[in-house]
């Protein structure tokens, strides 16, 4: 079985999100992902004047994320 949970690193050892019971005495491998680091525009090649024509037009996306009948999807079951 393979099987995914997320987890921290502290002190040597891995917390883990989520109890694993059944996982007990079993091999793991672990997947280090890097901080996010900010996104730098400019070495995506948007400038200021173009970043500031985008604001607007990215906002649309928030309101419309926020809209009630949108929660209904955070309530359906993991795939």
């Amino acid at each position: 079985m393979v099987k995914s949970v997320e987890g921290i690193y502290r002190n040597g050892r891995v917390e883990l999100m989520e109890p694993l019971a059944e996982a007990e005495g079993s091999r793991v491998i672990v997947t280090w992902i890097s901080p996010a680091e900010p996104a730098g525009l400019r070495k995506k090649g948007i400038d200021k004047p173009r970043a500031a024509d985008l604001r607007p037009q990215l906002f649309q996306f928030t309101e419309d994320g926020n809209r009630p009948e949108v929660a209904v999807d955070d309530e359906l079951p993991p795939w």
